[in-house]
């Protein structure tokens, strides 16, 4: 049985940083192409980055320059460093992957605010 699990989220000031965790079970993380989405009150969930088998990266134009998702093969987990944090930044991250089937984990709150 799959399981991914978000950790790191939080309360941080403007400016601020997090470093977001992406924990599975069941699966190895490797093998797959990861996601991190966010959704923020009243809106749809946003794609935010992503990573490939590869260690291709990619980034939502708002968070590029700001955001760094990276792998931990060793813990089987995914990261995503997160910098210069904006109020706009706030919502609840997800990780997502798909392997014959899509899995969500159940996401960590990020508040932006001073």
């Amino acid at each position: 049985q799959v399981q991914l699990v978000e950790s790191g989220g939080g309360l941080v000031q403007p400016g601020g940083s997090l470093r977001l965790s992406c924990a599975a079970s069941g699966i190895t993380l490797n093998f797959v192409a990861v996601n991190w989405y966010r959704q923020a009150p009243g809106k749809p969930r946003e794609w935010v980055a992503m990573i490939t088998t590869r260690g291709t990266t990619g980034y939502v134009d708002s968070v590029k320059g700001r955001f760094t998702i990276s792998r931990d093969n060793a813990k089987n987990t995914v990261c995503l460093q997160m910098n210069s944090l904006k109020p706009e930044d706030t919502a609840v991250y997800y990780c997502n992957i798909v392997s014959g089937h899509m899995y969500w984990g159940e996401g960590t709150q990020v508040t932006v605010s001073s």
